[in-house]
């Protein structure tokens, strides 16, 4: 028998009847497959074990937990954590323990959006992995670190899939095209380059939606028809790339951006707002991350890029899409090519620490509000320097930090931009510190 059951294969959609059925027929995923690479080794030596693989859609992870377990002989039961609850966990391990006690045979249970499984779903595998009753393969399209639990992360070993390249999507469709007896060779059918070229860009390194755009395009053209430029545009108009609302390629995108602001790089960081408005992000998250932005990174060295943040956003909520892109777009690079700073951030992370560790230390008398004669008679505010009366509006030497930690320099201003003159300014100060403290030692 074949690696996969054939019966009634034409009514099957063509990206499953296309499913490689060896190692050599596996286009992508040279980091894992090719001669001497871990995963074909333990095909190869038969070391079945358990594993996770961690990609984006149409990369083979379904294909690849057939493909061990034909390799290896073992019984191959499927769930998928959208539909299967805990009874069909118990269910496909009782099948497992009978295939070993009747057949002497491995089982690989293979759990499809694994990180759909909450920790109890999770955590239900865990003794049968232990014991070999199962030999566990996972597919997850999110961060198993995230959406995983530690238990069962220790017990098996993550394969990341990478998404396919054109020339890998080029190879499956013409493969497709060729092959008469699972694919669409027996339809006569004719295909431009450019057309395929096309197809492979519309599937966006998906290996399903590429095949699945292939039979919509073969369906239009009919037997003996061309697949040409035309078709495939018909075909993919409505094809948007990959983005994947609050999963992990979410969040690279985003990370991506925010990184591409920091490096002051412009270009790249308007491609990367592009790719996430063309994905279908909200304008609006986007525009709460620029704020951020300009006080993270940019700061007192050029505190207009935050007020031109702000008007970004106002901007777009009062115009919405997609003329309110605009503004957020100019906002961008506008940070992009400010100067940069993030003194402001670590100060703050520092303070913070330092209020966190330190304890509730009360706030020195001579700072303490006085609003009542009670409070004026227990010395509250006594000694206080109104700074507007000393010279240059600055009461030298005092402290205002409580008793028990010693005075802090958290903000370090850079030297650039506006911060550059902050820097001078604070230096001078702390120069008029010094002179009081010395002229009160010398006293």
């Amino acid at each position: 028998m074949d690696l996969f059951e054939q019966a009634g294969s034409a009514h099957r959609p063509l990206a499953d009847r296309m499913r490689p059925q060896t190692i050599d027929e596996v286009f992508g995923q040279r980091h894992l497959l090719a001669e001497g690479k871990p995963l074909r080794r333990a095909l190869e030596e038969d070391r079945l074990h358990s594993m996770v693989f961690w990609g984006p859609p149409g990369t083979g992870k379904t294909t690849l937990a057939r493909m061990i377990a034909a390799y290896c002989g073992a019984r191959f039961i499927s769930l998928s954590a959208v539909l299967s609850g805990v009874k069909d966990i118990r269910a496909a391990i009782d099948e497992a323990r009978r295939t070993r006690e009747r057949e002497g045979r491995d089982t690989v249970l293979f759990v499809d959006e694994v990180h759909r499984f909450n920790k109890a779903q999770q955590d239900a595998f865990l003794p049968h992995v232990e014991d070999g009753t199962i030999h566990f393969i996972g597919a997850t399209t999110e961060n198993p670190s995230f959406e995983l639990n530690n238990a069962l992360l220790s017990r098996v070993r993550t394969y990341v899939l990478k998404r396919l390249d054109e020339d890998d999507l080029l190879a499956i469709l013409r493969r497709a095209l060729g092959d008469s007896e699972r694919g669409l060779g027996g339809l006569g059918l004719q295909a431009d380059d450019d057309a395929l070229t096309l197809l492979a860009r519309a599937a966006d390194g998906d290996a399903r939606r590429a095949l699945n755009l292939l039979e919509i395009a073969a369906d239009l053209a009919g037997e003996g028809g061309t697949l040409d430029d035309a078709l495939v545009a018909e075909v993919t108009s409505h094809s948007l790339r990959r983005f994947d609302k609050g999963g992990d390629l979410f969040y690279d995108q985003i990370s991506a951006l925010h990184k591409s602001v920091r490096g002051s790089d412009p270009d790249a960081a308007l491609y990367w707002f592009a790719r996430m408005i063309d994905g279908g992000c909200d304008p609006l998250y986007i525009a709460r991350r620029v704020v951020r932005m300009a006080s993270e990174d940019i700061g007192n060295a050029d505190p207009r890029g935050l007020t031109l943040a702000l008007q970004a956003w106002e901007t777009y909520e009062r115009l919405g899409s997609p003329e309110g892109e605009l503004a957020i777009a100019q906002a961008i690079v506008y940070l992009a090519v400010a100067p940069k700073s993030n003194a402001v951030y670590m100060a703050w992370k520092a303070a913070l620490r330092d209020a966190r560790e330190q304890g509730t230390l009360e706030v020195p008398m001579h700072l303490r509000n006085a609003p009542t004669r009670l409070m004026k008679e227990l010395g509250h505010g006594k000694g206080y320097r109104y700074a507007h009366d000393e010279a240059e509006g600055y009461a030298a030497g005092e402290n205002y930090f409580p008793e028990g930690i010693e005075p802090r320099q958290y903000y370090q201003p850079v030297d650039r931009g506006l911060e550059a003159r902050i820097r001078e300014r604070l230096e001078y100060l702390r120069g008029l510190d010094a002179k009081q403290q010395g002229g009160e030692e010398g006293a």
